[in-house]
């Protein structure tokens, strides 16, 4: 019956996004097929655009093209509803360990139920859905290497995977380096490894293609200065300074908010909670990328889960219901119509300020998983509080 709930609850946007015009819709998926299908008819995969009026390119690593082989082989109405139901099968695997703490007692069903509905019309999400994104899927693969108790695979195994398929996932790599854990570093940097170099052996003319020329052309992501770009450089890039002045701009906060992030996702690790820090890990691989588009925050499901906790924190509880809210309502688009407004002095100012607002928040959620939810933690008596999730 939860289930069923939750089913009908997300139904709207799901009619939504797949009864869309034919060439509006889950236009990320068709480059994933156009990517496979290029391979498969044995043409270029970095030449070729999908068709009018999208023309995007393939922009992924080789193996993710030789992995959609499979879409491709599909007709283009099962591929859509394939990876629409598998992009909820990824979210439920993300929504149980980011919020296992709360997932206990005879109302788990429904509490999982109200979850997955929360989380599916956090604005990431549902761009998930609208173009059908691999993202989400990418942060299942790294949350359940990185918390599962008892993984039946080996450790490191699924994070390998994610960085050989996207490169952002890579922030991981760092992340396990900082924390010491070198069993799983090197099980994720062999399966990256293995997956990086394989494309070499079986399509090696793509492979060239992409890693010296494709991954060297940022513009070919899309506009870098385009309101969906949420990174630091995105924002940086919005204020249209000299380019050598942004560039140097860029890599000092690169510096700063990487030297913090990984530092508190590190203690996160040692007091035990790893929701924490994949969470804080997760906003390393938006905000530090040169390109972060808004179904990049998919990771915003685990920093909930992280806030949330065990669920018996009143403040905490509340925050994580500003920052869901925060994530629903299209916050970069009020900028973009309050930039539009002309209104002196306000407009240019406020206005940038909102455009940047999924970023710059980014940035919040950064502090507050690192210095105000442990000192949250430290407030509540011993007697109050449940052991930490272990790694």
């Amino acid at each position: 019956m939860a289930v069923l709930v939750a089913a009908a609850a997300v139904a709207p946007l799901v009619q939504q996004w797949l009864t869309n015009p034919d060439d509006q819709r889950l236009v990320d998926l068709d480059v994933y097929r156009t990517g496979g299908q290029m391979l498969l008819d044995g043409r270029p995969v970095y030449d070729y655009f999908t068709p009018a009026p999208q023309l995007l390119p393939f922009t992924y690593p080789p193996v993710a093209a030789m992995l959609a082989t499979g879409l491709a082989a599909m007709s283009w109405e099962t591929a859509q509803w394939a990876w629409t139901a598998g992009i909820f099968v990824a979210l439920a695997v993300a929504v149980g360990f980011a919020f296992r703490r709360v997932l206990g007692g005879r109302y788990a069903p429904w509490v999982f139920a109200f979850l997955m509905v929360a989380c599916t019309y956090l604005m990431p999400i549902r761009d998930q859905v609208r173009f059908g994104q691999v993202d989400i899927l990418l942060v299942a693969l790294c949350l359940a290497d990185c918390v599962a108790r008892r993984p039946w695979w080996p450790r490191g195994f699924l994070i390998g995977l994610a960085t050989a398929v996207k490169l952002t996932p890579g922030v991981f790599l760092i992340y396990l380096l900082v924390t010491r854990q070198w069993r799983t570093l090197f099980m994720a940097s062999f399966v990256t490894a293995l997956l990086t170099l394989l494309p070499f052996a079986v399509v090696p003319q793509d492979a060239v293609g992409f890693w010296f020329g494709a991954l060297l052309d940022s513009e070919r992501l899309g506009a870098n200065a385009a309101t969906t770009n949420q990174s630091m450089r995105g924002m940086l890039i919005r204020l249209y300074m000299p380019d050598a002045l942004t560039t140097v701009i860029w890599l000092a906060l690169v510096a700063v908010v990487g030297w913090y992030g990984f530092r508190a996702a590190r203690e996160a690790y040692r007091a035990g909670d790893g929701v924490r820090a994949v969470a804080l890990v997760g906003l390393m691989a938006v905000l530090l990328s040169p390109v972060a588009w808004i179904h990049h925050l998919a990771w915003v499901v685990v920093v909930l889960g992280a806030i949330v906790g065990d669920g018996r924190d009143p403040v905490r509880l509340r925050v994580a219901a500003g920052v869901w809210l925060y994530y629903v309502v299209p916050v970069p688009w009020w900028g973009v119509s309050l930039k539009a407004a002309e209104i002196p002095v306000v407009s240019p100012v406020l206005g940038k300020i909102v455009q940047n607002g999924f970023g710059l928040g980014a940035l919040a959620l950064v502090w507050l998983l690192g210095w105000w939810l442990p000192k949250r933690r430290s407030a509540i008596p011993d007697a109050a509080r449940q052991p930490a999730d272990t790694l």
